[in-house]
């Protein structure tokens, strides 16, 4: 008989430790966690293993899961009217979702969603009419730009430098923009989207640069189904394999300048915007990945005997399961905080989310790397989808921003509040 009442183990949920989702947000992590499981898991599997020259044409299993998902309306518009704290949880709760199912077919289906994405924030309808139903690309990345399109200020150049005008441009004349040159080949979509939003260098008729040796900007709305455009062949890759990554090739494009977003004098703001909005994503993204790891491993431990006795219930298995646990809650914590700050800051700022992202997927990789430890030789092997997730995750550390980047652009951002505003001043 007892003399003592145990402490009850805690209430938690799909995404760990959440005590206080309301019954809306609990319908839409089952439902979306059905697809992830249902949907997405054995997609994903089939095109991992699939050439990259099979894996996208149509009929394949690429086009039937983004079939699937458009039957979930789960498109840029499914939060609107909702108070933006409230947006901002409700995202964090579907991506992470989507990303557990397979994190290549979560950025395929956020990436595709972005210029719907900026064509609503712009409000005019007929942007938003040209993106319906279409997968979309952000053109954002060249060849020879690399990450210098994601430097915003000019003291972050090497002095006396001016800024890299990439191997893609935009040329306004009159009521046109002419596009020539080429992506890189990591657009997100690339070698199959059905609309892009460029978000590239621009000419405005007195060149590419101002007076701080900067360049111009613009994001305009382009349809690929139009002369001039062409693709490259998608890429071969060791992670997000069922993520179709190619370049995209611009001979005299030409649409009318009302296709436009954002030109030179709000351009700076609306690229920071489409930015802090990616970036939230891969945080998410992140955790969704992470969580499915250290769920693989958790199953595994508790399957696997060795030394007399299963995994778990060995007191260094347990340890390891409390550190790579405590990452996974911290991940998702700081994805969270990220994504509210990002929707409700009346000043949110892309260096802000960029340090999201780096320590979400930094920790990620820790938490990938310790999860297949756990489970020993049969992680590398492909019988276990773990193996899938390491390589998936290395993709996470220099996708959308390279990390050591991304906190080196964090660093400047508290160099510049402690300068100018005072912050950090006691």
């Amino acid at each position: 008989m007892k003399s003592h009442r145990e402490v009850p183990l805690p209430t938690v949920g799909l995404s760990g430790f959440d005590a206080s989702l309301s019954e809306e947000e609990q319908g839409a992590q089952q439902g979306m966690h059905r697809f992830a499981r249902e949907v997405m898991r054995p997609i994903g599997r089939e095109l991992d293993r699939m050439p990259a020259e099979q894996a996208y044409l149509p009929g394949s299993p690429f086009w039937r899961f983004h079939g699937e998902m458009m039957k979930l309306g789960m498109g840029p518009d499914a939060m609107m009217g909702m108070p933006p704290d409230l947006a901002a949880r409700m995202e964090g709760i579907v991506v992470e979702e989507l990303a557990w199912g397979d994190a290549g077919l979560a950025v395929s289906a956020g990436a595709g969603g972005m210029p719907m994405l900026m064509a609503m924030a712009s409000g005019q309808q007929e942007l938003i009419d040209l993106c319906a139903g279409k997968l979309g690309c952000w053109c954002a990345t060249q060849p020879d730009r690399g990450s210098d399109g994601l430097t915003l200020y000019p003291e972050e150049r090497f002095p006396g430098s001016k800024g890299n005008k990439g191997n893609l441009q935009a040329t306004f004349i009159a009521d046109e923009v002419i596009f020539n040159g080429q992506t890189s080949a990591w657009v997100s979509n690339g070698p199959v989207a059905q609309v892009a939003l460029m978000d590239i260098v621009a000419d405005y008729g007195q060149g590419f640069f101002d007076e701080q040796g900067s360049t111009y900007g613009c994001n305009v709305i382009v349809p690929l189904d139009i002369k001039g455009v062409s693709r490259g062949k998608p890429l071969e890759k060791i992670g997000k394999r069922p993520l179709p990554q190619g370049e995209v090739f611009f001979d005299n494009v030409r649409v009318p300048r009302r296709f436009a977003i954002a030109t030179r004098d709000d351009y700076e703001l609306k690229h920071g915007h489409a930015w802090a909005n990616a970036g939230t994503a891969m945080s998410h993204i992140a955790t969704g990945l992470a969580r499915a790891a250290f769920e693989s491993a958790l199953a595994y431990v508790h399957e696997r005997r060795q030394g007399g006795a299963l995994l778990a219930q060995l007191q260094l298995t347990q340890y390891r399961l409390g550190g790579i646990g405590t990452k996974v809650e911290a991940i998702r914590a700081m994805a969270r905080h990220v994504a509210h700050y990002t929707k409700t800051s009346p000043q949110a700022h892309p260096y802000f989310t960029a340090a999201g992202k780096a320590f979400c997927c930094t920790e990620l990789m820790n938490v990938v790397r310790e999860s297949l430890h756990l489970m020993g030789g049969v992680g590398l092997t492909r019988e276990f989808p773990i193996e899938k997730m390491l390589r998936d995750a290395q993709a996470m550390q220099i996708e959308d921003g390279e990390n050591h980047l991304l906190q080196m652009h964090y660093g400047h951002l508290l160099s510049r509040l402690h300068q100018q505003d005072g912050w950090g001043r006691a």
